[in-house]
């Protein structure tokens, strides 16, 4: 089986916020590896990754829809993305890891992110 590598983007332990670093995966070749990253970013940390990261995503979120057009990466987000989470540094540091996950490819320029179609959902 073919394979390629993606980088996936978590807060290392005394981080927080934006303050996200790339660890990188190993997934099968995809003609859609923007959506792959992000579903492996949702996967979140392997066993051995949680004593050197923390992610801000809460766990079970899933991916609606993503669509890339001229370069505008939009994806839509279940509603677990926004269940529960208070403050802007969480909010940034949500934003923060799908937007570089996403940014890592060269035909994504710009990020919008939504949940249950709802643009503003995450607000800082």
């Amino acid at each position: 089986m073919e394979t390629q590598k993606v980088s996936v983007f978590f807060n290392k332990v005394g981080d927080e916020c934006e303050n996200v670093s790339a660890i990188e995966r190993t997934i099968p070749k995809t003609a859609a590896p923007g959506r792959a990253a992000v579903e492996e970013l949702l996967r979140g940390l392997t066993f051995q990754e949680q004593s050197q990261y923390s992610t801000n995503i809460n766990s079970g979120v899933t991916i609606q829809k993503l669509t890339i057009e001229n370069g505008v990466a939009k994806v839509d987000f279940s509603s677990l993305l926004n269940a529960g989470v208070a403050g802007s540094c969480r909010v940034l540091g949500i934003i923060a890891q799908i937007e570089k996950t996403l940014l890592q490819f060269p035909t994504i320029t710009s990020v919008s992110i939504s949940v249950n179609g709802q643009v503003d959902a995450l607000q800082p």
